[in-house]
């Protein structure tokens, strides 16, 4: 996880964070006010592609550059508030999970870098179903606690929008630039020093990572949509501790082991 940090360093990816930041927040901000779907919150996101692309070709500036720029669009585009401060949380985990599912575990025989970019469709799919369902997780558990929208409708929404909009979009833009960029050495693995990219992992941490990631991004969505909607006493996932609260207090502890999971899960990718 230092690279997120170690970045900064980096002239090349502080520039590449601030071009990801920009047209994620450029194709964002319109469709704001043409296509919302709970106004003042979340809307209608074909830029919900842009994070993953830029995430599989520039790495950690891909996460700062989807956090950012779904802060600017949040505060330039009417939907500024509490709620953006998830928001801020849950775009930078977007942005951040494609690339470590989909960094390599292992440098070539050669010693060469390695491009980070599969050639199996399945694992870029994979990818971006942890990162749209983690970051509906995050957002709707915060803008819940709040008590500003329920998680049901939020989380859904979120999810969704992200793994639809993405799942199609996505994957035909990383083939499409694929070549060009690689050849332009524009990927985060030819720009960072070797020091400052990701530890490589052990394909079984890498595996136990992405488990434990789907673990806690599926059973969040669930236990959240479940204690939302009514369906189970709340009591059930509080483990007794909340008897008699309601709402956001209830499903904010709910939610802790699936958070920590995912927590959890990220230092082993």
């Amino acid at each position: 996880m230092k690279e997120i940090f170690t970045m900064w360093r980096n002239t090349r990816m502080i520039i590449l964070t601030a071009f990801s930041a920009a047209i994620y927040a450029a194709i964002l901000i319109p469709f704001k006010v043409v296509v919302p779907l709970i106004p003042g919150f979340t809307e209608f996101r074909p830029a919900n592609a842009i994070p993953i692309v830029c995430s599989v070709f520039f790495g950690p500036a891909g996460a700062w550059g989807s956090a950012i720029g779904n802060f600017i669009g949040d505060a330039l585009g009417g939907t500024f508030g509490l709620g953006s401060i998830f928001g801020f949380f849950g775009n930078f985990l977007y942005g951040l999970i494609p690339y470590k599912i989909l960094y390599p575990v292992k440098t070539s025989d050669t010693g060469a870098r390695v491009s980070p970019i599969p050639e199996n469709f399945l694992v870029i799919l994979l990818s971006i179903f942890s990162a749209s369902i983690v970051c509906a997780v995050v957002i709707a558990w915060g803008v819940d606690m709040l008590g500003l929208v329920p998680f049901a409708a939020l989380g859904s929404i979120i999810f969704l929008n992200n793994f639809v909009v993405a799942g199609i979009l996505s994957p035909i833009l990383i083939r499409s630039l694929q070549k060009r960029l690689l050849s332009w050495n524009l990927v985060y693995t030819s720009i960072m020093e070797e020091k400052d990219l990701p530890v490589f992992r052990s394909p079984f941490m890498k595996r136990l990572g992405i488990i434990l990631l789907i673990i806690g991004g599926v059973s969040g969505l669930i236990i959240g949509l479940s204690i939302s909607l009514g369906i189970y006493k709340s009591a059930l996932f509080a483990m007794g501790f909340s008897q008699g609260m309601k709402g956001g207090t209830t499903l904010a502890l709910g939610l802790i082991p699936s958070l920590i999971l995912i927590i959890l899960s990220l230092f082993l990718l």
